[in-house]
């Protein structure tokens, strides 16, 4: 029910003002912390919804522990380099933090499209009649094992008028909507917020990796044709489309780029760190003339240091990737078509994520997916080291951007319950305590 949803608790940056926000992207392979200043942009420079430039003031940045496919497996090992990361950051800014913005991987990502409608009686559409018709998108929502997370009003329509992008002020007899509902499994979730809960951090809002890696990568016409952005993760590969502007919908598959260095680690007999380095200095996916002839190096598991390196041609190295890259592209490519999506998002895709700098990646997937394909990297943020500029930091560079379009979004009343019971009535006196005195 939407009533026990994570939908944000977070207040949008307010036009003309500066202000400080914190985000951190808990992946598989690499944990991300980043405290930046979002400044407004001067007036006529400013992107279409993104009203502030973001200037990064604190950056920490270090491997997983204790997180799979987005799902916290250790709480121990993941306390420990969540506190490292966050360390790092806020001795760089200066400052302590209290609370964060989280992406979400884990929970089997979901989203479904919801229709609910009220009656006007031939008044004026007020603030209060938009609350209500999204509310009456609860009696519609989904299982009661799912919170949901984003909640995102994708079109309005007036005594059955579609297209209509906010009703205020707009008279009529019936207000409908459209809203696009992205959920994950509650336990997933309540296990992420135990956990930065033990490092004394609160969760300002939960932000869905799909939907951050649309807003930092995708330019504002490819959202109002039409587009597709998948992010190649560690361990899960993310889908978003983009329609009319709106997120409309998302998806998750637990197969990403981890899983390539563990079939090179498994069929050459190498060191899973050895297979790491074979996929970034010498992978492939697109057979090349010379890849015959080209011999590379490698290291067998247990070979003493005086032994002779093995050599393999670099055409075996494409053999192996090739086969997984087509298999995540092909299960993307049959989710959306059973969904409708295909035809939704128009003729493009865009790559993002760690994994989708592969040599080969996008002539790959233009034959799969039978559509155009680019790369896409993160935009308009300032001040990030040389590290972190590439397309694996693109969903922390879009949860910079989502303070700034959040406030489209339904948000939960805020006298709600907390999923692990931290707001009650003794925890809410402690915190005015605390800030009074």
């Amino acid at each position: 029910m939407m009533s026990d949803a994570m939908t944000s608790r977070l207040r949008p940056v307010q036009p003309g003002k500066a202000t400080l926000v914190a985000v951190l992207d808990i992946g598989s392979t690499k944990i991300c912390c980043v405290i930046a200043r979002l400044v407004p942009r001067a007036e006529g420079r400013a992107l279409k919804g993104r009203t502030h430039q973001a200037e990064v003031i604190g950056f920490g940045y270090g491997p997983a522990a204790g997180v799979k496919s987005g799902v916290v497996t250790d709480i121990d090992k993941a306390e420990q380099a969540i506190r490292n990361v966050v360390g790092m950051a806020e001795r760089a800014a200066g400052l302590t933090l209290e609370s964060v913005l989280v992406n979400v991987t884990a929970g089997r990502l979901g989203s479904e499209t919801f229709s609910a409608a009220v009656s006007l009686d031939g008044q004026e559409v007020e603030k209060a009649d938009i609350f209500r018709v999204l509310k009456a998108v609860n009696s519609r929502s989904v299982r009661p094992e799912r919170s949901i997370i984003h909640a995102l009003p994708i079109g309005y329509a007036l005594d059955g008028q579609k297209g209509i992008r906010d009703p205020k002020g707009m008279v009529g007899e019936k207000l409908g909507v459209d809203v696009a509902v992205v959920s994950a499994e509650t336990l997933a979730m309540r296990n992420l917020e135990l956990v930065l809960h033990r490092c004394h951090l609160q969760i300002e809002a939960l932000v869905a990796t799909p939907y951050a890696s649309g807003l930092a990568t995708l330019v504002d016409d490819e959202a109002q044709l039409g587009v597709a952005c998948v992010d190649f993760g560690g361990a899960t590969t993310t889908v978003s489309v983009f329609n009319d502007g709106h997120m409309v919908y998302a998806d998750a598959i637990a197969i990403g780029g981890h899983h390539l260095t563990l079939d090179i680690a498994r069929q050459l007999s190498v060191s899973v760190a050895d297979a790491e380095r074979l996929k970034t200095l010498h992978g492939s996916v697109l057979p090349g003339q010379a890849d015959e002839r080209e011999m590379i190096a490698i290291q067998p598991v247990g070979a003493s240091h005086d032994e002779a390196p093995g050599q393999i041609p670099r055409a075996v190295l494409t053999r192996i990737m090739r086969p997984r890259i087509e298999e995540i592209l092909t299960a993307i490519r049959d989710r959306m078509q059973a969904t409708g999506m295909m035809d939704v998002c128009g003729r493009r895709f865009v790559l993002t994520g760690g994994a989708s700098e592969m040599t080969g990646l996008p002539e790959v997937a233009r034959r799969i997916l039978a559509r155009n394909v680019r790369n896409g990297r993160p935009m308009g943020i300032s001040g990030l080291p040389e590290i972190a500029k590439g397309a694996a930091f693109a969903t922390m560079a879009g949860m910079l951007v989502y303070p700034q379009v959040c406030a489209q979004e339904y948000v939960e009343p805020r006298g709600s319950r907390k999923l692990t019971g931290t707001d009650g009535y003794i925890a809410r006196v402690g915190n005015w305590l605390r800030s009074s005195f």
